[in-house]
């Protein structure tokens, strides 16, 4: 009697059927899982044509979710490294700017593309654009301690204190920004050029950092992002990452 009991409860989905709705999102390419949130929070999303709110919602595969209208499917993963030029401002759409990104790209496919966190107009280097939201947040989201590293040019030589300074911590506004490393180039006698590792995500940290210790950052240049280096990739270029490359951002094994 219990093994007929049993047999006849109704199947329950499996948990990994489930998955969070902002993460849902992320991977349509709409948004990272944080802007996500805010679009759920402000009543943007609805779920089987009911407009949700509450942020830690799961669906199911069988759920129906819409944005703007429209339904939100995931699409084929795409994954661009580009050589950021100078000149070009780092989004999708920018009605006050003359060139984006994305024109850079040119890219004619279906999938919803948007670059990984910001580079400023004037600086140049590495660029990740993808559709996957999720990869998106965790490059992005200063608890994953992503490692970046820039070449900075500027308008007079650095002392040995301020870049003790720096690897110790400079405030900016009511925040401190710490480098992970700083120090001028061994083989140069210019000493106005500079090599600073960093983790933070803060939007023009590095030029703001030298601003506060009194210099004028001329250029600036991202030389590493997150395991990926310029190699092979002249300023103005672009390519789409190895699937090597991407298990390895994923996994996060690198350093």
């Amino acid at each position: 009697m219990k093994e007929k009991d049993k047999r006849e409860r109704p199947k329950r989905e499996p948990a990994e059927a489930e998955i969070r709705l902002n993460r849902f999102i992320a991977n349509c390419g709409v948004c990272s899982r944080r802007d996500a949130d805010h679009l759920i929070e402000d009543g943007h999303i609805s779920v089987n044509g009911k407009v949700v709110r509450d942020m830690g919602i799961k669906i199911t595969p069988a759920d129906e979710v819409h944005y703007k209208g429209k339904k939100l499917t995931t699409d084929k993963k795409v994954y661009i490294l580009m050589n950021k030029p100078k000149g070009f401002v780092t989004t999708t759409k920018d009605p006050h700017a003359e060139r984006t990104v994305m024109d850079i790209i040119g890219y004619i496919g279906p999938e919803r593309l948007f670059p990984v966190g910001r580079l400023d107009k004037s600086t140049t280097g590495l660029l990740m654009i993808t559709n996957d939201g999720d990869l998106a947040s965790r490059l992005t989201h200063p608890k994953y301690n992503k490692r970046k590293v820039y070449h900075v040019w500027l308008d007079r030589n650095v002392s040995k204190n301020d870049l003790i300074t720096i690897t110790e911590g400079v405030m900016i506004g009511e925040k401190e920004s710490v480098a992970a490393d700083a120090a001028s180039f061994p083989d140069q006698e210019d000493r106005s050029q500079v090599g600073i590792e960093l983790h933070s995500g803060q939007y023009r940290v590095v030029r703001r950092i030298f601003e506060t210790l009194g210099y004028r950052v001329k250029k600036l240049d991202r030389v590493y992002y997150a395991g990926l280096t310029k190699k092979n990739l002249p300023r103005g270029k672009w390519r789409f990452l190895t699937d090597q490359e991407v298990s390895v951002l994923k996994k996060g094994n690198y350093s």
